[in-house]
């Protein structure tokens, strides 16, 4: 089993910029592809980002690219995302997720994650 644990967020200022974590246990982390979500009030679970198992490949959603990079640390099991240039809209949970060992790519989609963190709230104010 799985254990992801989202943090780094918080409150900041629109044109800022906040790095979240995601920790998996048992030294999984390279071991997986992995994702970031995020969801707003009243709104659906929307992809953000994604990468694959061997850290080659990423993919994003349009409205971060050129202001967010997913990025890995395999030796310690972490996940990370840089946020840039945030503006309100950003505003959201923000949710790690990571695939089944034996799937090498990322995905957008959030039924292809078995495994969720927690969450942590980014609120960019204006």
């Amino acid at each position: 089993q799985v254990q992801l644990v989202e943090s780094g967020g918080g409150l900041v200022q629109a044109g800022g910029s906040l790095r979240l974590s995601c920790a998996a246990s048992e030294g999984t982390n390279g071991k997986r592809a992995m994702g970031w979500f995020r969801q707003a009030p009243g709104k659906e679970r929307e992809f953000v980002a994604t990468i694959s198992r061997s850290g080659s490949t990423t993919y994003y959603t349009d409205s971060v690219k050129g202001r967010f990079t997913i990025s890995r640390d395999d030796a310690q099991n972490t996940v990370y995302l840089q946020m840039n240039s945030l503006k309100p809209e950003d505003t959201a949970v923000y949710y790690c997720a990571a695939r089944r060992y034996t799937y090498t790519a990322g995905s957008s989609n959030s039924y292809e994650y078995d495994y969720w963190g927690q969450g942590t709230q980014v609120t960019v104010s204006t």
